[in-house]
């Protein structure tokens, strides 16, 4: 026995010979026979179903109504809320004090109410925070439900197979199809849905997808590349409590109502710091790299101008799309523009990278 918490469809991953691993307190697929090559350039070309039911999905119905509700969670995040149409979703990011990051998110509004996706690692300290600072909201964590993403080109057609009324959908649309709940939103970068659906009915639902055509499993590993070519930060790793949403280059979630003459500005944790870099910039910012080499530069590889370390790696590691390694990290911002030349301390040998623009891989949403 592990002692991590399985997936409901850890059995399946088993069967299809995907390799488990631990991760954020689960058993969980890193791959399947296809490898994560395979898997990568699947899900780019056709439709991957990657098993993501370890995050975390919380209800938060209001006390009172809705507006209220809004309000009270845009003390919490720099993003508009209020404005938020139903069955439309945002991505956005719970702010601590110092105008740090305590986790990035989606919510959505659903109507009557908000579901709120964190991530796995950060479920239950979100839950704890929200509890403990919203005023208006009674809150639920959904741990009876399994999450399931399908990302790529024919995700649309596969899906459609089944729920009727999705290929309506557009990028960030929300639907409920009876017990099951549909966000048309992924984190590879591809078109895509990410589906909720309980716990017993997860089984029948992801093999009857899996027999589709162009249906394939996929793991961890090549979740991580995808997102990596998307230019996608990873909590606990490109992003953090000590980084600010500004530094991390995610100053497009931060919504003109809640920035400075903004019909809403300020009033969320962490807005003196955070509203001041958007006004008179930051000292450093995460930024694209692409190695001279072949050799992949991954999460801690220090950044160096000369001899001088400047800045490390975040994320990092081979691109199957590109064919060639790319990572992400933080530089001073004079270091920042396209076509700098740094380097890397790969094994204590000094080799170059040059500084580029976020995404790898450009997106392919419905919008």
């Amino acid at each position: 026995m592990s002692g991590l918490l399985r997936l409901p469809l850890h059995d399946l991953h088993v069967e299809l010979g995907g390799k488990i691993v631990g991760f954020a307190g689960y058993d969980m697929p890193v791959q399947y026979p296809l490898g994560v090559m395979g898997e990568h350039l699947h899900t780019r070309a056709k439709a991957g179903l990657f098993d993501v039911s370890h995050m975390g999905q919380i209800l938060a119905y209001p006390t009172g109504n809705i507006e209220e509700l809004a309000l009270d969670l845009e003390r919490l995040m720099p993003i508009d809320v209020a404005g938020l149409a139903p069955w439309r979703q945002r991505y956005g990011v719970l702010t601590n004090d110092t105008g740090g990051i305590l986790d990035d998110l989606m919510i959505a509004h659903r109507g009557d109410h908000f579901l709120i996706v964190v991530n796995a690692a950060c479920k239950a300290a979100d839950f704890d925070h929200l509890q403990a600072h919203l005023r208006c909201a009674n809150l639920t964590m959904c741990s009876d439900r399994a999450l399931l993403a399908l990302q790529g080109p024919q995700a649309e057609a596969a899906l459609a197979q089944i729920l009727r009324g999705v290929g309506a959908m557009r990028f960030m649309d929300v639907r409920i199809f009876g017990d099951i709940w549909v966000s048309r939103s992924g984190y590879t970068g591809e078109d895509g849905f990410e589906i909720s659906i309980p716990n017993t009915q997860v089984a029948v639902f992801a093999r009857s997808l899996l027999a589709m055509q162009g249906v394939a499993p996929i793991g961890l590993g090549a979740r991580d590349s995808l997102r990596l070519e998307a230019g996608m930060p990873l909590y606990g790793h490109d992003i953090d409590q000590t980084t600010s949403p500004v530094e991390a280059g995610l100053a497009w979630a931060i919504s003109k109502t809640r920035r400075a003459g903004g019909a809403r500005a300020g009033g969320f944790a962490g807005a003196a710091r955070i509203l001041a870099q958007l006004s008179s910039g930051v000292s450093r910012l995460r930024v694209g790299l692409r190695p001279d080499s072949r050799a992949p530069m991954r999460e801690g590889v220090v950044l160096l101008d000369g001899n001088a370390p400047i800045g490390r790696i975040t994320s990092g590691g081979f691109s199957p799309t590109l064919n060639a390694p790319i990572s992400m990290g933080y530089l001073p911002l004079k270091f920042t523009e396209i076509g700098t030349l740094i380097a890397g301390d790969l094994r204590g040998k000094p080799t170059p990278l040059r500084v580029c623009a976020l995404p790898f891989h450009p997106t392919n949403y419905k919008r």
